[in-house]
């Protein structure tokens, strides 16, 4: 069995980063709906397929993140999901977490469930074959509370250690939600905030650092915010909240894509890359774990038709493509220039 170090340092492994395809039921189905595909389990499982059975997706992604439902589920020929992803070279891992409801006395923060009973659904999900999970906070810059912030720290840490107690890799995944008014510097603040109390959190409940990967996301203008910051900007402003709240034991630091397109995404992230290394060696990876903006457009190419299945497979090559281009260094460093 490899270690929790191992696993955290093979996600984040140089030219690879994690896609995500762990979008709830509910959520799933309302983008099928959204390129007239019916949202039935079966459509679910078979769009899944169809990520998973890329041609070459191993080269460019080192695990995938799947749902509670897909795990449970099988290709055509009654291989388990986990079972088939493995057989590919691509490591396994689930979203744990049931979801957000409202924080009490927090302005409207939001708090993400899903403690009760994690433990033993932890020892099912190993069983099943995955080796890393995934619990998402969601914080918005606009009603940031401190009660919010605190008490989603304070949830992902205590899921981060009931992972490493079952042998299972956390991806700890802090985000600060890229909609609304707020400009660059807002972002900044807010995501300097959140990730000091989450590594404080970390910290408290003993969780090891160097047997996690850190899910958070870019500091970047709010999409309704007139001046929206080019690549060279958010990469300084990401850098400089990391330098200050990331400890150099994390190995690796892979990026949401938080509504982005893969085109922007894929710039912020080569400019990441490009300014890290003018430093010198970063202590961390700093890679991707992208959802919409690599399999968006294999999704509306599909359309829930086979006959379109290698042209959608196309499409998330290309996109999974550039993020691992992005991710290896001062790839399209003209973007950030």
């Amino acid at each position: 069995m490899l270690e929790l170090h191992e696993v955290a340092t093979a996600l984040v492994a140089p030219g690879k980063g994690i896609l995500a395809a762990d979008e709830s039921i509910a959520t799933m189905s309302k983008r099928l709906e959204s390129v007239g595909v019916s949202p039935s389990a079966d459509m679910r499982r078979d769009y899944r397929q169809l990520l998973l059975t890329t041609p070459g997706l191993g080269n460019w992604i080192s695990g995938v993140i799947l749902s509670d439902e897909t795990l449970g589920q099988n290709l055509p020929d009654g291989t388990p999901f986990g079972e088939a992803a493995t057989a590919l070279g691509i490591m396994v891992g689930v979203k744990v977490d049931t979801g957000v409801s409202p924080l009490p006395f927090s302005d409207g923060g939001l708090i993400t469930e899903g403690l009760d009973g994690l433990r033993g659904r932890l020892g099912d999900y190993r069983e099943r074959g995955a080796i890393f999970a995934k619990w998402r906070a969601v914080l918005n810059p606009a009603m940031l509370h401190w009660r919010t912030v605190h008490a989603n720290a304070h949830a992902l840490a205590r899921y981060a250690v009931l992972c490493q107690t079952a042998g299972i890799v956390p991806i700890v995944e802090p985000e600060v939600l890229m909609y609304g008014s707020h400009g660059l510097a807002a972002c900044q603040a807010a995501t300097t905030d959140v990730l000091g109390a989450v590594f404080g959190e970390l910290d408290t409940m003993g969780v090891d650092l160097r047997g996690i990967v850190l899910k958070p996301n870019m500091v970047v203008s709010g999409t309704g915010h007139e001046d929206q910051a080019g690549p060279a900007e958010v990469a300084r402003g990401t850098l400089q909240v990391l330098a200050a709240t990331v400890p150099p034991a994390v190995p690796g630091i892979a990026f949401l894509s938080g509504g982005q397109s893969n085109e922007q995404a894929c710039a912020n992230l080569a400019a990441l890359n490009a300014q890290a290394a003018t430093g010198g060696a970063p202590p961390w990876r700093l890679t991707f774990s992208f959802g919409r903006a690599l399999v968006s457009d294999a999704l509306r190419t599909w359309h829930g038709m086979p006959a379109n299945a290698r042209d959608a497979q196309n499409k998330l090559a290309a996109n999974c493509r550039r993020a691992s281009e992005a991710s290896k260094g001062p790839v399209n460093a003209a973007a950030g220039a």
